[in-house]
């Protein structure tokens, strides 16, 4: 009997463990994978917006760096118009023309004329080498064969500027007139702006202008698109003010490829670097020490904290001078570095808790 039973027990021992490695099989199959790391969202901000710049935003308005006004090179009678505002153009392409019907008729004249007088041309040189007429007559037929022939030239140039033509690539940015309209010689039709480049037109105070300088750098930021900063420098300055506004136009071209974003005739708001206070600034919080203790700071590029070492001026009460290291257009963490790493996935967001697209400039 004793045999029996370990019988019976043995083949119950391998079906409980039978049962027990299932078990663990089920559990290991239903145990949830590592969750993935979350990504940090972090405060920045951009030296050039910094405390003392907030301040100092000039409104503006969106220009191309090239701006033709486009008009015809004589008047007349406005026939057609081709193109209407907003439309990209070709160089060379055919905007409007005027009745070409006065200016053809002149050319045709003008035309007979020199035709006539180039016949008479051939029988006074056969004449002069007979010896029958002097060579100062043959020479003044000759002069007058010229004059005709240079009138033909000109007519058929006034025939040809009745049709006005694009001079380089660009859009139509505006049009000052209409098919049916007389216009003189001169008067803007179409303004052009040229393809290769944006900036935003200001106007800066008369009483701090000693403030600013062409290369100046800045910081654009478009009505549109509120949060995003398009770095900039002054291009030029006006070298007297306006009479009646008592400000001095300027134009701040953008830099980067980002400057494709901004459209023409879009509102945008200018922060001027220096402007207000000594240079770039960052606040005191967003100062961290570095790998040797050096003194750096966390920038955002294409969604990863990268420390920067960076050379500092002298410590304000809640902001410090940045004198290398970052730029306008950089995008710095403001808080909480501390508690980053290097090429630590972050999620940057500005003081309105709004998403920005930092390092992409």
């Amino acid at each position: 009997m004793k045999l029996e039973g370990n019988k019976l027990r043995k083949p119950r021992a391998r079906s409980l463990a039978a049962c027990a490695l299932v078990l663990l099989t089920l559990g290991a199959c239903g145990r949830d994978p590592q969750p993935a790391e979350a990504v940090r969202t972090v405060l920045v901000v951009q030296p050039g917006a910094a405390a003392g710049m907030a301040t100092e935003a000039f409104a503006g308005e969106v220009h191309a760096h090239q701006e033709s006004a486009l008009a015809f090179r004589v008047g007349g009678n406005l026939v057609r118009r081709l193109v209407d505002a907003g439309e990209e153009v070709k160089r060379g392409q055919l905007l409007a023309e005027l009745d070409p019907g006065d200016a053809r008729l002149q050319a045709s004249a003008a035309q007979a004329d020199m035709a006539r007088l180039g016949g008479d041309l051939e029988r006074y040189r056969k004449l002069v080498a007979q010896k029958l007429i002097s060579q100062s007559a043959f020479d003044a037929q000759q002069a007058a064969w010229r004059a005709a022939r240079a009138k033909y030239e000109l007519m058929r140039n006034q025939d040809d500027y009745t049709r006005l033509r694009a001079p380089r690539d660009g859009v139509i940015a505006s049009r000052q007139a209409e098919a049916g309209q007389v216009v003189a010689a001169g008067q803007p039709i179409f303004l052009l702006a040229g393809d290769g480049g944006r900036e935003v037109a200001i106007g800066l105070p008369e009483a701090r202008i000693r403030d600013f300088h062409t290369g100046q750098p800045a910081v654009v930021e478009l009505w549109s698109a509120p949060g995003k900063r398009l770095p900039g420098h002054i291009r030029e300055i006006a070298a007297a003010a306006d009479p009646q506004t008592r400000t001095y136009a300027a134009r701040v071209a953008l830099d980067g490829a980002m400057a494709a974003d901004a459209g023409l005739g879009q509102s945008a708001r200018v922060f001027i670097a220096g402007a207000a206070g000594g240079g770039l600034r960052l606040p005191l919080a967003a100062v961290q020490r570095g790998d040797g203790g050096a003194t750096a700071v966390w920038v955002v590029q294409d969604g990863k904290a990268r420390q920067r070492a960076v050379r500092l001026g002298g410590y304000g009460e809640d902001s410090v001078p940045v004198l290398e290291g970052v730029g306008v257009g950089d995008w710095v963490v403001a808080a909480g570095g501390h508690l980053l790493r290097e090429g630590e996935s972050v999620k940057p967001v500005d003081r309105r808790n709004r998403p920005v697209a930092a390092g992409t400039r």
